[in-house]
């Protein structure tokens, strides 16, 4: 990210304001550059966040570039919209210092916004001879590109274990918004299936007149919901990737599949997973899947996209 980063300085001593060019992901997380709209903005930054994480919880790992005061802070980030309210934990605000006590500290004027979010690292951006390097804004010392990267990963590792702590927490907003979010989905896919690029190619299945598909029980656990292929009668497994990791969802898969192996005494069975984004750790487990999967992406008005790989 050091040459990014350093590009990102250069344009914000310009008028342009076009991002582009710049990456939007980053270590699968989502990256967004910012030099103003409209007109270039006094605080140019680098957001580099999970999105659902940043729109529940209103926390992102950001650099805040102060273009008068050049100063390039790296930053335990919190939106402004939720300051005051459960963001990062105790350890982050006991340790560090808010944007607003470094300036103050430092005898620098009140910083224009984001005060309130935390200092991890700062740098001095130093531009000579047309190339840029940063300089230790604590002891001057000139920062490396490798110690550079080197701290942005540490943050980005930090925030990777709230994520997983937030995924884990039944109770917290991102949780409960995707509960919800996935309970209607199923129900969708259920109601409207014929609709579905799912229902061009599998059929649910139906007992005595019931519907059994949905929440199929099995002595391991529920599949969320079992078909059968229109053409070869073999089952299919879908699992929603629900408020856990993608290797949970890709284990939870593989051990329904093995299930409906063994029991069902299906050798074809094949297995789908629904997600509403797709991550590279499900592409390299899919890489070397010994078994027929595919996946489909859904967005906020519930269609279905299946991914196809490149």
């Amino acid at each position: 990210m050091y040459a990014q980063i350093s590009n990102f300085i250069l344009q914000s001593k310009t008028t342009n304001l076009k991002s582009s060019k710049f990456p939007k992901e980053y270590l699968d997380l989502d990256v967004k550059f910012s030099f103003g709209m409209g007109t270039p903005a006094k605080i140019s930054w680098v957001s580099i966040h999970n999105n659902d994480i940043r729109n529940t919880k209103g926390i992102n790992c950001v650099y805040l570039y102060y273009k008068e005061e050049n100063i390039l802070v790296l930053a335990y980030g919190i939106m402004e919209a939720f300051v005051g309210g459960d963001t990062w934990s105790n350890e982050v605000s006991d340790n560090n210092p808010t944007i607003a006590e470094y300036f103050e500290t430092n005898s620098i004027k009140k910083p224009y916004r984001y005060g309130d979010s935390y200092v991890f690292k700062s740098y001095q951006p130093k531009v000579e001879n047309g190339s840029l390097s940063f300089i230790n804004h604590k002891n001057g010392n000139t920062i490396s590109g490798e110690q550079f990267d080197k701290d942005l990963n540490q943050l980005v590792e930090y925030y990777g274990k709230i994520i997983n702590i937030e995924i884990k927490n039944e109770d917290s907003s991102y949780s409960q918004g995707l509960f919800y979010m996935e309970s209607q989905l199923e129900d969708f896919i259920i109601n409207n299936w014929k609709n579905t690029e799912l229902g061009k190619k599998y059929d649910l299945i139906y007992e005595n007149g019931d519907l059994i598909s949905k929440q199929y029980k099995t002595h391991i656990g529920i599949i969320d919901i079992l078909a059968k292929d229109k053409k070869n009668r073999n089952h299919v497994v879908i699992e929603l990737k629900r408020n856990q990791t993608s290797d949970d969802t890709f284990g939870q898969l593989t051990r329904y599949m093995g299930w409906i192996k063994r029991h069902l005494k299906d050798d074809n069975v094949k297995g789908i997973i629904i997600a509403g984004k797709y991550d590279k750790k499900l592409d390299y487990a899919l890489e070397y899947a010994p078994f027929d999967t595919e996946v489909f992406i859904y967005n906020v008005s519930f269609t279905l996209n299946e991914f196809k790989k490149g």
